[in-house]
């Protein structure tokens, strides 16, 4: 067979050399139409989100073969690349020669012709990526994760590969998957009862890791700015829109950063990300702006060209108590020393500031152990980036560098250190300022792609009782 052409290639390079030449494409059928005498199949490879035409002249091909091609049925198809004569493409090819490389059986092929929910989707998760929207989706999350990776090479950054499998929680989270070889029916057990887990592969308690942050920050201390991105899990019984139990994280540490740096290269990343979304997506971006979310892209443009709002947590109270005296409704109240829910960050963005806000200057009791206390010795320096429709979407802070002040923060939460002794060296030997954030990968993709549950962002999702395919 000939070698085949992307069908982007089709559509993006310039192909007036190909124009009247025999070529040969392969990929999905996705419709075909016709009459007696000529059948229109639309034919999709997944690398761009139009498909191409594929006009047959029943004449020369037999009936048989042609009642085989069906909605999701797998075809190579040479012939010869034309300009279109009717409307929706430029070009479309005369197919000569067709070959069957898979059926679809229509009475039990699920993806035809005709809208499906989300939810039906998701329980056939291994034939969804086939439909316009999740091919969409997937190869915008190809792209996002490419431009991370571009921006943090281009700013001099070191990707930094940091355990799946760790000792240590980072969150203090107690939500963490227990990783074991145990025999779960035999589990070995000292003489007071607890588990031995001396006899376990790593000869202690180990769990699949909910942050790459702590072994990141001691990747700053030795090569200055590095970045983590990998899979991050949590035990979370949480059945909501927004959570995932395996999900994707982006977690740069820096080296001598104070808190305005750090503010200023998490409005720079974002802007960076959403930018790259608007000028290498706009194929797939314009289809969910007209299927999924009409206000999608000015909203992405909205982002790019506005200046994000630094806003101390504590006048960000102030606000809120505002609202309330005028008769604003939320459902969780609104105190200093709250952990804002959701809506309180969306209405600081979407309803006060119209723009996207960096809150700052959290009490501390609500932070992790690790913040950098500010003079005040209530606040810490943490940040948090609040947009529309999503709430947070990045967090971080300045880590606390001084040893003894960490000690304190540890002491007073009485967290349990005795395997973390070497991220407390980093403190010990030659510590330095630095600060780093988390980026949830798929909170990003509900921005970029206007979806509304994070469980049709990612390819396979993981949540309480699922863990299909």
């Amino acid at each position: 067979m000939d070698k085949r052409i992307p069908i982007v290639q089709l559509f993006k390079a310039p192909v007036n050399a190909l124009i009247d030449t025999n070529i040969n494409v392969k990929g999905w059928v996705r419709t075909k139409r016709g009459n007696k005498n000529v059948a229109f199949i639309a034919l999709n490879d997944g690398s761009i989100i139009t498909n191409l035409q594929v006009v047959v002249d029943l004449a020369n091909f037999d009936e048989e073969l042609m009642r085989r091609i069906t909605t999701g049925a797998c075809i190579s198809v040479n012939g010869k690349l034309v300009k279109s004569q009717g409307a929706g493409q430029s070009v479309e090819i005369q197919a000569e020669k067709i070959f069957i490389y898979g059926e679809a059986d229509p009475e039990t092929y699920p993806l035809q012709k005709k809208g499906h929910s989300m939810e039906f989707l998701r329980e056939i998760g291994h034939l969804r990526p086939r439909t316009n929207t999740f091919g969409a989706i997937m190869r915008m999350r190809h792209h996002m994760a490419y431009a991370i990776h571009t921006f943090f090479h281009q700013k001099g950054f070191f990707y930094f590969h940091t355990p799946l499998i760790t000792a240590s929680d980072c969150e203090v989270a107690g939500e963490m998957f227990q990783v074991t070889t145990m025999d779960l029916n035999n589990i070995p057990r000292k003489e007071d009862g607890s588990v031995d887990y001396d006899q376990d592969f790593f000869g202690k308690q180990t769990a699949l890791t909910v942050s790459g942050q702590l072994e990141g920050e001691l990747g700053a201390t030795a090569l200055g700015s590095i970045y983590t991105f990998g899979p991050t899990f949590r035990a979370e019984n949480s059945n909501t829109p927004r959570h995932l139990a395996e999900f994707w994280m982006v977690e740069p540490e820096m080296a001598f950063y104070d808190l305005d740096d750090l503010t200023a290269l998490e409005e720079e990343f974002i802007k960076y990300l959403v930018k790259w979304a608007l000028d290498n997506c706009q194929e797939d971006l314009e289809f969910l702006n007209n299927m999924i979310d009409k206000g999608l892209i000015e909203r992405l443009k909205s982002v790019v060209n506005t200046d994000f709002v630094r806003l101390p947590y504590t006048e960000g109270i102030k606000i809120l108590e505002d609202a309330i005296a005028k008769g604003h409704k939320f459902e969780f109240p609104v105190s200093w020393g709250v952990d804002l829910a959701s809506e309180h960050e969306r209405f600081l963005v979407e309803h006060h500031f119209k723009k996207p806000v960096i809150m700052v200057d959290y009490p501390k009791e609500i932070k992790a152990f690790y913040m950098k206390q500010n003079a005040d010795g209530k606040t810490v320096q943490g940040t948090d980036v609040l947009f529309p429709q999503i709430g947070e979407i990045i967090g971080g802070s300045v880590r606390e560098e001084s040893y003894d002040k960490l000690m304190t923060a540890i002491n007073e939460r009485n967290i349990p250190m005795k395997d973390m002794w070497w991220y407390l060296d980093t403190r010990r030997y030659g510590t330095c300022p630095h600060a780093g954030f988390g980026l949830g990968f798929e909170r990003l993709m509900l921005f970029v792609t206007g979806m509304a549950n994070i469980r049709d962002v990612i390819p396979f999702p993981r949540t309480p009782k699922t863990a299909e395919f």
